[in-house]
């Protein structure tokens, strides 16, 4: 399933992560009806991790949030390996869904800019990456909505899979080269602009010979960098690149719906 993945020290217990996934309730205990709710750690912990970075959700961290001991945090979720499964599906239930009334192009630019979007209000997101799913109600719709985008228009279901992981894969890479920029300015202090001011005059310096072994590297990064104001714009790759997948998508199709 494409694009829905989650890390931890462990792997946790799955069985446990898709109960609490799917709200699969353990038998009532005795006792008083607990302050919180699974929901309620959930949300903690994704404040956490906007606010800071996902290394700061800890179990003792959220219960700090949440103003009880981190032994009654168990209560609700056995670790945090589930705990970031349960935090993936949350975000993953912020994406809208696509009109169904789209075309197949325009829905996936649509899902596309959702998901940009969506590793932007949570960065952390994408510091959680392996193989392995969060098997979570949302995040099945979210592959759901994907390829109901691309269904009927000519790709077989492999296909239909490896279709929908390019374009959020190219989502992912863009994202985090956006996110990454965004930080380098955070902790250097210099936008991409200032930053070329103070190169600029030592690059001026440098025998024109030099630049004449790399005359493409020097065109090409002169006109990139006066498109873009900066090194690079991870917004127009994201883009750029989203345009031509989808171009290569429907290549395919006509090809196939064209008679031989």
């Amino acid at each position: 399933m494409s694009g829905v993945s989650t890390e931890d020290n462990g792997d946790g217990d799955p069985r446990r992560a898709i109960e609490l996934l799917w709200g699969v309730s353990a038998p009532p205990r005795r006792g008083p009806k607990p302050k919180l709710t699974t929901a309620d750690v959930v949300r903690a912990a994704v404040a956490l991790a906007d606010a800071d970075t996902i290394d700061a959700v800890t179990i003792r961290r959220v219960a700090e949030q949440l103003g009880v001991s981190p032994m009654s945090l168990y209560t609700y979720v056995p670790g945090r390996a589930e705990l970031l499964d349960l935090m993936i599906d949350h975000a993953h239930g912020e994406l809208p869904v696509p009109d169904p009334g789209l075309g197949w192009r325009t829905a996936l630019t649509a899902i596309a800019e959702d998901q940009w979007a969506l590793f932007h209000r949570h960065p952390w997101l994408l510091q959680v990456t392996t193989s392995r799913s969060a098997l979570g109600p949302h995040s099945f719709a979210k592959y759901e909505h994907e390829l109901r985008a691309v269904e009927g228009i000519g790709l077989d279901d492999v296909e239909m899979d490896a279709a929908v992981g390019l374009v959020t894969g190219l989502v992912r890479t863009t994202a985090r080269s956006s996110l990454d920029a965004a930080r380098l300015v955070r902790t250097s202090g210099l936008t991409d602009a200032q930053w070329w001011e103070r190169a600029a005059p030592v690059l001026a310096g440098i025998p024109a010979a030099a630049a004449e072994h790399y005359p493409l590297a020097s065109r090409v990064g002169q006109a990139a960098g006066e498109a873009h104001n900066a090194a690079e714009d991870p917004a127009y790759t994201f883009r750029f690149g989203l345009a031509r997948v989808l171009d290569g998508i429907e290549t395919l199709v006509n090809a196939r719906a064209t008679p031989q």
